[in-house]
């Protein structure tokens, strides 16, 4: 049976956070793909307007060139509004019904999962992955979802840290925060100032 991950979000920048969380995704789940999947427009962050689409595809695939399980998948860009993750899942689910599906999700979005749409579908399509943050407990799963711990490479660091930076004109070089390719675009373009 085939493993695959789902990794969603805004990707606005991609950094080495995300590819942290990657690698471990890849090797603790022992996936056979881990898609990427840019949301058009994320349902936490309404009122922010992200970096244009083109680009944060551009960042991503550059980030991620050369790994071979990852996959960049475009459907919510595709579909474009709001992306809600019951319709992403549903659609991966049809292209590969007889996978074993993991869904990464910030450890900290696990109360929010019963009020997310269709959560009782949710629940079902696949399983949940939390990812920590630094410093802080894995909480307790809500009650019928299936849901593991993801144990490796936390890292305190976040795209809006990395804009937030980025606009205040703190990062020389940010090296440190993002891959050089990602560097390049964001610099190359003037995003996030």
């Amino acid at each position: 049976m085939q493993r695959i991950g789902l990794y969603g979000g805004s990707f606005d920048p991609v950094h080495l956070g995300h590819l942290l969380v990657a690698g471990a995704a890849l090797e603790e789940l022992q996936l056979d793909r881990l898609l990427l999947i840019p949301a058009a427009r994320s349902p936490f962050k309404p009122s922010q307007e992200p970096a244009p689409a083109n680009l944060r595809v551009r960042m991503l695939r550059l980030a991620f060139a050369g790994w071979d399980r990852c996959v960049v998948d475009l459907q919510e860009i595709e579909r474009g509004g709001v992306s809600y993750t019951v319709d992403t899942l549903q659609a991966v689910r049809e292209r590969h019904p007889a996978a074993e599906l993991f869904y990464l999700i910030g450890g900290d979005h696990l109360p929010a999962l019963p009020r997310w749409r269709e959560a009782q579908t949710l629940c079902r399509l696949a399983e949940f992955v939390a990812v920590p943050r630094p410093g802080q407990p894995v909480l307790s799963p809500p009650a019928g979802f299936r849901v593991r711990a993801l144990r490796g490479f936390p890292l305190a660091l976040s795209s809006s840290e990395v804009r937030q930076r980025v606009r205040a004109g703190q990062c020389q070089c940010l090296a440190p925060l993002v891959p050089p390719a990602v560097e390049e675009v964001i610099r190359n373009n003037a995003l996030y100032l």
